[in-house]
């Protein structure tokens, strides 16, 4: 029998170095689109899987790009992970956020189904489309998005993914993915800038760190686990959109907290607002607040109701809150430290 074909936009990002080491283990040939760059572009695939994989040049801007990729890849499955992922970025830009994360779609779908008409797609849509939605959010809540990320997502989702699968039937569907971090994760996240700063504050490579709101509550999973979900439903009959979430929600600050814990640090929180602090124990201020670092429009919870998931794919998180943001401080720590020898 022939292997399965997947073709993987965005692989060299933290969800694309996960899906293609989980594909290949899965005995997939594994085909990446990549942007030409001055920088390695492959920074957080593993040495061991990076030989593995066919890397192709193109742009979601691009169609000719795009189309010459698409054909020497010939897909059975495409996992579009491609974005301007950054959603206080996207204020900045809001143009290019929909160029490529709602315009990109389509010129992908348009060379896919070209090249192959029951090509099984899915689409990397986030929980950030619920915006101020109260949580708990799942399949059935109503979408708010409160950003030109979310805005730019969610049309994406309604007009490619629900749109043509209920128009044409073509096989598209989303995976609403709530937070999901991991040691590969972009160091302009929150959540990589808190584990990488405490690493260099422990080794005296730096002395504060400045965040903005540390009241936002998400729900953070581990990547590792929710490419497996994509996975999962590539595999099903008919193509439906599912919520992966933990379940659980935690703010910045007990993630900060957290990671401090994994790096041998009590810090200590005074004040509130702009004017709130973390002291470690011997009374050093290592964390402030920066206004600059808070949101234009600020999404102030969100928490997955993802139990359709569980129910109907099989899908349950293994790695746990702790486990996660442990997992991520000592890699930094180790990181840093190796670098500095």
């Amino acid at each position: 029998m022939a292997k399965k074909r997947a073709f993987i936009t965005g692989i060299t990002g933290q969800d694309g170095s996960y899906l293609a080491e989980l594909l290949l283990a899965k005995g997939y040939t594994v085909y990446g689109l990549i942007r030409r760059s001055s920088n390695d572009p492959l920074v957080r695939l593993p040495q061991r899987v990076r030989k593995d994989i066919t890397y192709l040049y193109g742009n979601l801007r691009d169609s000719a790009s795009l189309r010459r990729a698409l054909e020497v890849a010939r897909p059975d499955e495409i996992y579009n992970l491609a974005a301007q992922s950054d959603v206080g970025v996207s204020f900045k830009i809001p143009e290019e956020t929909f160029e490529i994360n709602y315009h990109g779609l389509g010129r992908l779908i348009h060379e896919a189904v070209a090249i192959n008409p029951k090509v099984r797609i899915y689409q990397a849509s986030t929980s950030e489309m619920y915006g101020s939605t109260k949580p708990p959010q799942n399949e059935r809540s109503p979408f708010n998005p409160v950003s030109p990320y979310g805005e730019a997502k969610l049309r994406a989702h309604e007009d490619y993914v629900v749109g043509y699968r209920d128009r044409y039937g073509l096989f598209i569907c989303s995976g609403i993915l709530f937070n999901h971090e991991s040691p590969r994760r972009g160091e302009h996240f929150v959540t990589r800038k808190i584990t990488q700063s405490l690493a260099k504050i422990k080794l005296g490579l730096q002395k504060q760190l400045e965040l903005g709101n540390l009241d936002a509550k998400r729900d953070w999973g581990f990547a590792g686990d929710y490419v497996e979900a994509m996975w999962r439903m590539l595999q099903q009959k008919k193509p439906v959109d599912y919520v992966i979430s933990t379940g659980e929600t935690h703010t910045v600050r007990e993630f900060l907290a957290a990671a401090a814990k994994a790096l041998g640090m009590t810090l200590t929180f005074t004040g509130k607002g702009l004017r709130e602090t973390a002291m470690d124990e011997k009374g050093r201020v290592l964390v402030k607040i920066n206004k600059n670092f808070y949101r234009p429009r600020e999404v102030h919870s969100l928490r997955g109701d993802s139990r359709k998931a569980r129910k109907e794919l099989g899908w349950d998180p293994q790695v746990s809150f702790d486990e996660l943001v442990t997992m991520m401080a000592l890699a930094d720590f180790e990181r840093v430290r190796r670098e500095q020898k």
